[in-house]
This record gives C-alpha cells, structure tokens and sequence, in this order.
C-alpha cells in the first residue's frame, strides 16, 4: 500500500521536514546548537525510517514497525545527551536536546501518518519554545532587577556571549 503511493511518501516526509524546519528556526533564531539543518534531517530520518518500517511490515508480515520507534528513540536520545554539558554549575543545551527529541517525535508520527498528532504536537511544542521563552525572560529581568547582580552569560557556539537580553 505504502509502497507505490508516491504522494502519500511526499506529504509526510515534506511535513515531516516543514515542521522539524520550524523547530530548528527557533532554536537557531536564539543562537543555540542544532538549528535548522539539524531538526529538519531529524524529522525526515525519523519520518523515512518510520515509513520504511511500515512498508516492510506489510511485506513481512512477522516484523514489528515499533522496534524501529524505540531504536530511533535510543538514537536520538544518545545524539541530544551529546548536546547537554555542564560548566560552572550551568547545564547548557538542555531545551535544544529535547527540541531535537521533539523534531524525531515529529518525523516518526508524520511517517505513521498521524496528521493530527503531527500538528497538534507540533504547535504546542512551538508555543512551548517561543511563549515559555518570553516568560522565562520575564522571570530573569525581575530576578536581576531584586538581584542587581549581572548573570554570567555563556558563550554560544559561535565562541561569542549572546547579546545582552535586557
């Protein structure tokens, strides 16, 4: 069935794609490890493998498409450990880890073609990024200000502070 539906493959790889896409343009707008090119070839790995599982479950009909779920969510899982390190008593990366979980979570569901589940997560994970990033702002310009001590600002990838968020 999946096999020689041409159009089927390209809507939920391109949605895959889009959406991982989306993820990475936030993490990257905010000068973070693992931007665009990163989340969008993690969506469309996971959506690919996701959809070759399935095709090889109608021709096998003993396999089992879930084992290629969790082996993607080990690999992902080792890949975002990678991103976390500790310096200072700071943990860095830790939202763009599991931004790069999500952008897996959103290939495998566009692969099964879950089209609800894709977007419904997708938009809540995007509203998680962005809204929760403006509160978490918010909360560290009023700490400052009852503080009146300047925070140590970590270099980003680029070797260079972020720009000073005030």
């Amino acid at each position: 069935m999946l096999a020689n539906d041409l159009s089927t493959t390209l809507i939920r790889l391109g949605l895959a794609t889009l959406l991982g896409l989306a993820l990475g343009y936030e993490r990257e707008r905010n000068g973070h490890d693992a931007g665009l090119r990163t989340h969008g070839l993690v969506s469309l790995s996971s959506a690919m493998l996701t959809l070759s599982a399935l095709e090889l479950a109608e021709v096998y009909t003993d396999s089992d498409p879930v084992r290629v779920v969790q082996g993607l969510a080990q690999a992902i899982g080792f890949i975002a450990g990678g991103l976390i390190f500790v310096r200072g008593g700071d943990v860095r990366n830790m939202t763009t880890a599991a931004s790069l979980w999500m952008a897996a979570a959103v290939g495998i569901t566009a692969g099964a073609g879950q089209y609800v589940l894709v977007l419904a997560g997708s938009f809540i994970a995007l509203l998680l990024l962005t809204v929760m990033l403006a509160v978490e702002k918010r909360m560290k310009r009023s700490e400052r200000q009852d503080n009146e001590e300047e925070p140590v600002r970590m270099p980003n990838r680029r070797g260079s502070a972020p720009p000073d968020q005030s």
